[in-house]
């Protein structure tokens, strides 16, 4: 019932996005799209009321439960950014906004931006992390919880490995292309000979 609860929070999160930016973009109805784009948390609120309902009604702690904290997590560090951004690029073909601001390719700025999505990713991993300690600690049985533990561990786990490659950004930032540079140099300078 859990991963089914999952798969239905996920394609709800969607449709509520999808339905959200019509409503908005496409129907002239800003406020009732922003409203409904203001459902999106009840997902993962009803996800987290069922999943502690699953294990006060004696549910063994398993897979289903960590994957449940981890969702909640990911929507917590990732979900307002996602929708923004897509909310952005929805705005720009529909509606006539701007173009949405590209995340920048090269150098520390690039450093720059990978460190904000790692600190997201950390986010989503600490409160995953914490509702499942509030689960280990609902459930009281230290031999039952082993699923659990190794569902913080895995939390862990995606943080340090995120975090190790945004460092490689900063360590070796990446340079442009030799030719992307001459091209731009290269490009003023024949427009004025012709």
């Amino acid at each position: 019932m859990i991963v089914t609860l999952i798969v239905a929070c996920e394609v709800g999160f969607w449709v509520l996005l999808a339905a959200g930016l019509f409503l908005r973009y496409v129907a002239r109805m800003p406020r009732l799209g922003g409203a409904v784009l203001l459902l999106e948390p009840l997902l993962e609120v009803v996800l987290l009321v069922v999943t502690t309902i699953d294990l006060r009604n004696g549910a063994e702690p398993d897979w289903k439960h960590g994957l449940a904290a981890m969702y909640i997590g990911f929507t917590v560090g990732y979900g307002h950014y996602t929708i923004k951004r897509i909310d952005g690029w929805v705005a720009h073909r529909f509606a006539g906004g701007p173009p949405p601001v590209k995340p920048p390719r090269y150098g520390m700025a690039r450093a720059r931006y990978e460190g904000m999505l790692w600190l997201r990713t950390a986010l989503a991993a600490a409160v995953a992390v914490v509702l499942l300690q509030i689960a280990i600690w609902y459930v009281g049985d230290a031999g039952s919880t082993e699923s659990l533990t190794a569902w913080q561990l895995n939390a862990a786990r995606v943080a340090g490995i995120h975090g190790v490659i945004a460092l490689t950004y900063t360590l070796w930032p990446k340079k442009p292309p030799a030719d992307a540079e001459s091209v731009r140099v290269e490009r003023p300078s024949s427009m004025g000979q012709r």
